[in-house]
């Protein structure tokens, strides 16, 4: 096992962007509208 100091922890790259994160989540809740709204439709209340 090789062992890293700070530096190098800095420069590794990897992990999940925010951005991919915030895009599926807003993709669920898209999708659960979809299903809520065909399930249960309720016409507009004027």
């Amino acid at each position: 096992m090789q062992a890293v100091n700070n530096l190098e922890l800095d420069n590794v790259k990897g992990g999940v962007s925010g951005w991919v994160v915030i895009g599926i989540a807003a993709i669920v809740v898209f999708l659960a509208g979809v299903f809520e709204g065909i399930t249960s439709p309720n016409p507009c209340q004027k």
